[in-house]
Order: structure tokens, then sequence, then C-alpha cells
């Protein structure tokens, strides 16, 4: 496993902390693997999920940073989004 997946599953579980977000989603670093999330927390694995969000390792960092918004980089075309729209959403108001 990755450096940026194990930071990610950290980053994302302080995050998600306290939050429910009523079904899986899983969030895949390009050339690095997945985090999948449910009411539990994050956690590195693969998974079949009800919305998978795919992005590169720096826009990943920078949404989990604060330094970019999850739907400006969805608009821009650096995170793509496959799946259920309403959990993307969701989850963009828990990331931010």
């Amino acid at each position: 496993m990755s450096d940026i997946i194990n930071e990610a599953v950290s980053a994302l579980n302080d995050k998600l902390a306290g939050q429910e977000i009523g079904g899986t989603a899983k969030f895949e670093i390009e050339g690095e693997g997945a985090v999948m999330m449910d009411d539990s927390g994050a956690r590195a694995a693969d998974e079949p999920a009800d919305v998978t969000m795919t992005a590169d390792a720096d826009t990943f960092r920078q949404i989990l940073e604060g330094e970019m918004n999850p739907t400006a980089a969805f608009m821009s075309g650096k995170l793509s989004i496959d799946g259920d729209m309403g959990m993307a959403m969701k989850l963009a108001g828990v990331l931010a």
C-alpha cells in the first residue's frame, strides 16, 4: 500500500469522524489505489461502491487539505464521479 493511500485513509477518518454518509463511496487515486468510505470510516480497499470518485494524487491532496473545493474539481474535470451523485454531493460537504 502506498504512502499516499495511508495518508488518505488517516485524513479521511479524521474528516468522517462522527459523520454518517449513508452508503459506500470509493475514492480512486490514479496510479496509487483506492480508499473505501462508509459509516464506519475509511479504509484502504477496492470494492464496489454507491459512488466512485477518481482524481490524481495532487487533486486528491488539494481537496483533503481544503485548497480545492470538490465541486470545483468536478466542474473543471479534475475529479470524475461515477454513480450516486447525491452521495457525491453529501461527501463534498464532509470533505470541504
